[in-house]
């Protein structure tokens, strides 16, 4: 659902003018090397291909339009060059189209380019791995490049997938009516010999090798048809579709309503447990993004200050000062709303939470929710004379 920025410099002017500046940054126009895509559509596209691919690469480029010179161009994990071209390069080795030093930390990238005739092959271009995101899970000590997120549970999937391509031709024939003339000795011109007869020459097959609605064929002599029908009914296909669906589920560590959207079996609790359990599963890939966005975030201000968009006199003296932020996330709906308000009310009561934490699990930065409950009271008395408690 996106992140808000708040930023955490301990000047508030200087907070809003960061965050202004920064909503601005993130429109398409801006943020997109190429400008079909803001920030937020970025990040959306980066999850969905390091489910799919395994990662994505963010490339900061500086140009000469735009609000700031920074901006970023997203790469696939396909275009690192993984040609022996590049073999070694300054006495590092290269693997996939990564520069490595010994201790396997990556300090480079060649991207393979395209020629426009899309015959020639053009020379892979090197950036240095400070100016390069790449957005991936480490899930070995010893693992260099990405790794779909989906291949633990990708034959399950395709299990399914198989099955219900076999159900469903057996449906279709099953629904189908056909008719099939036999005849005991066919003759006359054109008809094909009995059964045993002399023609070599495929006295035995037939030019209809589908079963389709409404067809008529006709049989050779001596042949019978019978039907394979496999045992099952589509209430057991719909069990095993379940159970491949549960196992696919717990392989990406979620619950089967998660993925299936299906809630007919579950209750208020069950849903609520399941949503905690998803929500510790979603924190890893929540983190591992935050992370991605931080190192944008500096950049980002870095940019701004050397275009002159923020006057910080010691920013270079105290940056880690200026860098310091929060990401507000969007509010998690609830099942039963007024039960969760109920459980804030208790937790603000007994000093289980903040009005600041509570704000921010609403997505909502608490210095404007209490200028806004202040505004709207103040004129509430102002101009009506109500007191709304």
């Amino acid at each position: 659902g996106g992140f808000t920025l708040q930023a955490e410099t301990g000047d508030t002017d200087l907070n809003q003018q960061i965050e202004k500046l920064w909503a601005q940054w993130c429109k398409k126009r801006n943020c997109d090397v190429t400008g079909t895509q803001s920030l937020s559509q970025m990040l959306r596209m980066a999850v969905r291909r390091k489910k799919v691919d395994g990662g994505m690469l963010f490339v900061k480029r500086y140009t000469g339009d735009g609000l700031l010179p920074f901006k970023l161009q997203a790469m696939e994990v396909d275009e690192l060059d993984s040609s022996t071209l590049a073999a070694r390069h300054k006495g590092n080795r290269v693997c996939g189209g990564i520069e490595y030093t010994p201790y396997n930390k990556p300090v480079g990238y060649w991207f393979r380019q395209y020629s426009i005739d899309g015959i020639t092959a053009a020379e892979p271009v090197y950036v240095d791995a400070k100016d390069v995101i790449f957005y991936f899970s480490k899930r070995r000590p010893s693992q260099l490049r990405e790794m779909s997120d989906l291949t633990q549970t990708l034959a399950r999937i395709r299990d399914a997938n198989e099955f219900m391509v076999a159900e469903d031709t057996k449906q279709r024939v099953q629904a189908s009516v056909a008719l099939a003339i036999k005849r005991a000795a066919p003759q006359g011109p054109g008809r094909l010999p009995a059964a045993g007869a002399g023609n070599k020459a495929g006295n035995k097959g037939y030019t209809r090798q589908m079963f389709t609605p409404g067809m008529v064929t006709e049989l050779h002599a001596g042949d019978e048809i019978q039907l394979i029908n496999p045992q099952g009914q589509a209430t057991d296909a719909a069990t095993y579709i379940k159970l491949l669906q549960r196992l696919v589920s717990s392989g990406q560590g979620l619950s089967y309503e998660a993925v299936a959207r299906d809630m007919s079996g579950s209750t208020y609790s069950s849903t609520r447990q399941n949503l905690i359990e998803d929500g510790m599963t979603y924190a890893d890939e929540v983190e591992l993004l935050v992370e991605v966005i931080d190192e944008i975030y500096e950049s980002f201000l870095i940019s701004a200050v050397l275009a002159d968009k923020l006057h910080i006199p010691d920013f270079w003296a105290k940056k880690d000062i200026y860098f310091a932020h929060e990401w507000v996330k969007p509010p998690k709906p609830w099942i039963d709303p007024a039960k969760e308000a109920t459980a804030v009310m208790t937790a603000l009561k007994t000093g289980q939470k903040t009005f600041k934490q509570v704000a921010a699990e609403n997505g909502a930065d608490w210095r404007d929710q209490i200028d806004d409950i202040a505004e709207v009271l103040q004129y509430a008395q102002d101009e009506y004379g109500l007191n709304l408690g």
